[in-house]
């Protein structure tokens, strides 16, 4: 409390002593120094580590192969019931061969169809692209072929052509696959080209039911 002032000898007032119960403010206390570099750290290691998750999330994780897969012996996944059905039983003993790259996998199989004198020639490929996508060239690469006959219901585009009555070539897209069936009618000929066999009557018209037939399997087959 505040006391009375009292006079001293008549030169004018004495300044009592002012007493409170609150003391004075201290010095202004500041952070310390490392707790602000320890927070800065872990705001911009959190940082970093979700833009590195956002990054990792937008990366292309390849295209989409729609469950085709790599095989070793195309051969033996190939049956050809419904072409056997008309150009008779298919050899046994076909090999298969091909290439297996990160980019793209492929692998063919050659097989004759009867009496290998007088029989058909069946040439079977199948590429699967694991990288590019090879939509945007089939139908240009069928058209310089000579595939022009399109066909339904296989694939996402299909063509053919009947190589005027001695064979057939059908080519299907699906996705990130390309199968090529190609037949051909075979002469054994002697050194001056003469044909050494009768060629057994086949009608060829309509091949290409068969031969899609046969495809509509194998694809199937290259998913399980």
């Amino acid at each position: 409390m505040i006391s009375e002032p009292e006079l001293d000898g008549g030169d004018g007032f004495v300044t009592s002593e002012v007493l409170t119960e609150t003391p004075p403010p201290g010095p202004p206390r500041t952070r310390r120094p490392w707790l602000w570099a320890l927070g800065g750290a872990v705001l911009a290691s959190a940082v970093w580590g979700g833009g590195l998750y956002a990054y990792e999330k937008r990366q292309p994780s390849g295209p989409d192969l729609g469950g085709y897969k790599a095989v070793e012996n195309l051969c033996e996944i190939a049956e050809f019931k419904a072409l056997a059905g008309v150009l008779g039983e298919p050899s046994k003993d076909a090999m298969t061969g091909g290439m297996d790259d990160p980019a793209v996998h492929e692998t063919s199989c050659p097989i004759i169809f009867g009496p290998p004198e007088t029989g058909f020639s069946v040439s079977l490929r199948y590429t699967l692209h694991k990288v590019s996508d090879p939509g945007p060239e089939f139908e240009a690469r069928a058209k310089y072929v000579d595939l022009s006959t399109p066909i339904d219901g296989i694939g996402e585009k299909a063509f053919f052509d009947g190589r005027g009555g001695e064979g057939g070539e059908l080519r299907v897209l699906d996705g990130q696959v390309e199968i090529e069936l190609s037949i051909y009618r075979q002469y054994e000929t002697d050194e001056q080209g003469n044909p050494l066999g009768e060629p057994k009557p086949v009608d060829l018209s309509g091949i290409e039911v068969p031969m899609t037939q046969d495809l509509l399997a194998l694809m199937a087959a290259l998913k399980k």
